[in-house]
């Protein structure tokens, strides 16, 4: 076993894995992984009310998982680096090996 855990800064991963631990969140990060959105387009896409797309894109915005872009009266939500697909991509693929090894629940 290698010495990176001893490096990991718990503090920043608990903050991230915590914004990330909702679905409607990921939804919403892969809605705008693509390409910058309005939050009319990502409800729009998504079938999630206004109210609950700003509040998630409020704490994506925190988590410095999305990126903001003001062009007059509209706003417009991008990720901010597309190595966070390359991570839930590897998440995804963890969970799904352990959970397909799960006996009992």
């Amino acid at each position: 076993m290698d010495n990176r855990a001893d490096n990991l800064n718990t503090h920043s991963l608990a903050f991230l894995a915590k914004c990330l631990a909702d679905e409607n969140r990921l939804r919403i990060l892969f809605c705008v992984s693509k390409e910058k959105k309005s939050v009319s387009r990502i409800v729009e896409e998504l079938g999630l009310s206004q109210p609950l797309v700003s509040h998630h894109l409020k704490e994506l915005k925190r988590a410095l998982l999305v990126k903001v872009e003001r062009s007059g009266p509209f706003v417009y939500y991008e990720m901010t680096d597309q190595r966070i697909l390359i991570i839930l991509a590897g998440l995804d693929e963890l969970g799904t090996a352990l959970l397909s090894e799960r006996t009992t629940f």
